[in-house]
């Protein structure tokens, strides 16, 4: 912006050309809406100050820069920047008018001002289409709109998802559900849970009839009898690498390979730890052997997903899925999750565990609640 600024300049263009708003909506898409308004302060008094004829152009700048941090704060398209850009280009209208007919300007001045003003409001819009991907991609960040256009249940891995492993492709959505309200209770980001919930599985598609959501119990059971606790516990953990590896390939963006990596932490794989232990002396067997490698969630949203994953799995294998047990059920999981150090990497406070407790319970709660049972024919015969 510096330098447009003082290529403007020292051309024939008009000051009210400078795309200062961009600055500001840049940073409120790829930061915050905090810092945004403070570039947009800044950006506003350097440019001033290099132009340096008088206040108007500062000022016309310093509102639309706020008005364009504004602006984006709520986008979820990236064709609704341009409607943020006519906002900014308006704004920044209605202040050259104004302060042309407060100092007594001349009519020609101002509107031919606002005219322009109005217009470098698309023209900053406009660069924030085009420079947007090359920082998300620069710098790693993943926006909102981003993380919009990967919440699309059509994204070709979700769709393999849903053809090779239908209950994991349900798990996942279920998961979805359960973590984007937990986060939105414990003020996380809800979009990058549900999202990060989608693909946090996809690594089950290497071999996903070995995973008992995919499979009925009685295979399920007959796969795994084929194979030692340690191949067995192997092949659930490596779901990890080949997500990863599936991340990377689909270019994922750094946030939701976040949930791949670290939905299970170092969590032990307790069914095939335990088989081990009966088949073997305690001293022959590593308990390295059957844990995740990690690391554990080092942010809210995935701790939250962590949490979803295990509740959602083991209250679907409840016999009786009564409101006391699935209360209890909860709470244990959470707790054991925190007491084996899962949660200490991240941002949850007890008070955040016991929201997302609650709201799990909920959730769970409707989706096994009790159902009318509907006469059959014969019995209405």
């Amino acid at each position: 912006i510096v330098v447009i600024t003082k290529f403007i300049i020292i051309s024939p263009l008009p000051s009210y050309l400078i795309p200062v708003a961009t600055g500001g909506m840049l940073i409120g898409m790829l930061i915050s809406f905090p810092v945004a308004i403070k570039v947009a302060v800044f950006l506003a008094i350097i440019v001033g100050v290099m132009i340096g004829d008088n206040v108007t152009p500062a000022v016309c700048f310093l509102t639309g820069g706020i008005a364009g941090s504004l602006a984006v704060r709520e986008i979820r398209k990236r064709s609704q920047l341009l409607k943020a850009g006519l906002l900014v280009g308006e704004i920044q209208f209605l202040t050259v008018l104004s302060l042309g007919l407060f100092f007594n300007l001349s009519y020609e001045y101002f509107i031919r001002g606002g005219l322009i003003a109005l217009c470098n409001g698309l023209l900053s819009s406009f660069l924030v289409l085009g420079l947007l991907p090359v920082l998300e991609h620069g710098f790693k960040i993943t926006t909102n709109i981003r993380l919009l256009e990967l919440s699309d249940l059509n994204h070709p891995l979700l769709k393999e998802l849903l053809l090779k492993a239908p209950g994991t492709y349900h798990h996942s959505l279920i998961v979805s559900n359960l973590a984007e309200q937990a986060a939105e209770a414990v003020g996380a980001n809800p979009l990058l849970a549900r999202v990060g919930a989608y693909f946090h599985d996809i690594g089950k598609l290497e071999k996903p009839e070995y995973f008992s959501e995919n499979q009925m119990a009685e295979k399920m059971k007959s796969l795994h009898v084929k194979l030692t606790p340690s191949m067995s516990s192997l092949i659930i953990i490596n779901h990890v690498k080949k997500g990863l590896e599936l991340a990377h390939k689909y270019k994922l963006p750094p946030a939701i390979i976040d949930f791949i990596e670290q939905h299970h932490g170092t969590s032990l794989v307790y069914y095939f730890y335990h088989k081990a232990l009966e088949n073997k002396k305690e001293e022959e067997i590593k308990e390295e052997q059957f844990r995740y490698p990690g690391p554990k969630p080092q942010t809210k949203e995935v701790a939250i997903v962590s949490l979803a994953d295990a509740v959602e799995a083991a209250t679907r294998s409840l016999q009786e899925p009564t409101p006391a047990r699935i209360k209890g059920l909860i709470k244990e999981i959470i707790n054991n999750k925190f007491a084996e150090g899962e949660l200490e990497d991240c941002e949850l406070t007890l008070k955040d565990l016991n929201k997302i407790s609650e709201v799990f319970t909920r959730i769970v709660l409707s989706i096994h609640h009790a159902r009318v049972e509907y006469p059959s024919e014969k019995k209405q015969g």
